[in-house]
């Protein structure tokens, strides 16, 4: 669109071991079960009933200390939009719907806060103005429209097919595919519309959060008219933030995947929007996205882009172009008609 399960086997993550279902577990941990000591009169069994004690005490207490550490690595994501800071977060943990609308966040540089509006958190840079309004371009103007977003996947989408986009179902196992490095992390469904993709991301398992980015707050609210359809996905680590694909609301590095489904073509500026891709993901995190190609021929396209006053659509060298310069690497792609899936990786 237009304009944003763990497994079941052990886990070593960041020096945390991670057991299906349970807290991290520190292998740095400083508590020592052999340093407790209770009154000889407290127990009245065996040694070894002593020792299970000590030991389900050592992990009941490291349980907690990894609690809060499992908090802190889930919520230093979002970020000012502003100034980058992370934000600060009261209200109920998590990356549900019900917790981050029942949140708010703050910005310490900037003093700046920022709350939910409509089951979606607005973390845009114009976020709050009453007075200050902004006309955007007309592709992103278009998208915002709510005619357009109720159409967006009855009818609209499936037309892409037309151009050689093989289809939702297919899209999503070929964007699987290129995103198996990164099973198991945070994922960023950059344009999402009407969430067609943020909700199969979600319902796959695959991810331990994922966040659906829209500029267009009609599309959010019709994500969520399909999300609170499903009570699957109403106790899934989905979010609705609202944001610019170009000044994206998350700490540098702290993304593992980015995907943005037919959306190139509508970014007012595809070089700083990458750009921002690029930062917030991680190393070895992946970046995939779908587009129209431009097969133009390039003497004309002088004259469409003076017509138009713009330009949507990039061939696959422009787009590999855009990828490489922006610091990401393994580029790779294919192509069917005008329908391109690509992918990189942040080194």
């Amino acid at each position: 669109m237009a304009s944003a399960s763990a497994s079941s086997s052990l886990v070593v993550h960041n020096n945390l071991l991670q057991f299906p279902k349970s807290p991290y577990l520190s292998f740095q941990s400083q508590f020592n079960p052999l340093r407790l000591r209770f009154p000889s009169s407290f127990f009245s069994s065996t040694t070894t009933a002593s020792s299970t004690i000590r030991a389900s005490s050592a992990l009941l207490l490291d349980s907690e200390s990894s609690t809060q550490q499992v908090q802190a690595i889930e919520e230093d994501f979002l970020a000012c939009p502003i100034c980058y800071e992370t934000l600060i977060r009261k209200g109920p943990s998590g990356l549900n719907l019900s917790a981050i609308y029942r949140s708010g966040f703050k910005c310490k540089r900037c003093n700046k806060s920022y709350s939910s509006k409509d089951m979606y958190l607005d973390l845009t840079v114009a976020s709050g103005l009453r007075d200050y309004t902004e006309v955007q371009p007309v592709r992103t103007e278009l998208f915002r429209s709510p005619l357009v977003s109720f159409l967006y996947e009855r009818g609209w989408r499936q037309n892409f097919n037309r151009s050689g986009f093989p289809g939702h179902d297919e899209e999503f196992n070929m964007a699987q595919e290129y995103f198996e490095s990164a099973k198991g992390g945070r994922l960023v469904d950059v344009s999402c519309g009407s969430g067609l993709f943020s909700r199969k991301f979600a319902k796959s398992g695959t991810y331990s959060g994922v966040v659906a980015l829209d500029f267009s707050e009609n599309m959010l609210r019709q994500c969520y008219d399909f999300i609170k359809k499903d009570d699957i996905l109403l106790r899934t680590n989905l979010a609705l933030v609202r944001a610019d694909v170009s000044r994206l609301p998350f700490s540098s590095g702290s993304v593992d995947a980015v995907h943005a489904g037919a959306a190139l073509h509508c970014w007012p500026s595809p070089s700083n929007a990458v750009a921002e891709v690029a930062r917030v993901l991680r190393s070895g995190g992946v970046f995939v996205g779908t587009t129209f190609l431009d097969f133009m021929p390039w003497i004309l396209r002088p004259l469409r882009e003076r017509i138009a006053q713009t330009r949507s659509t990039l061939t696959g060298e422009e787009i590999e172009d855009l990828c490489m310069s922006r610091g990401l690497t393994n580029y790779s792609c294919k192509i069917q008609q005008s329908f391109i899936m690509f992918s990189a990786q942040k080194p």
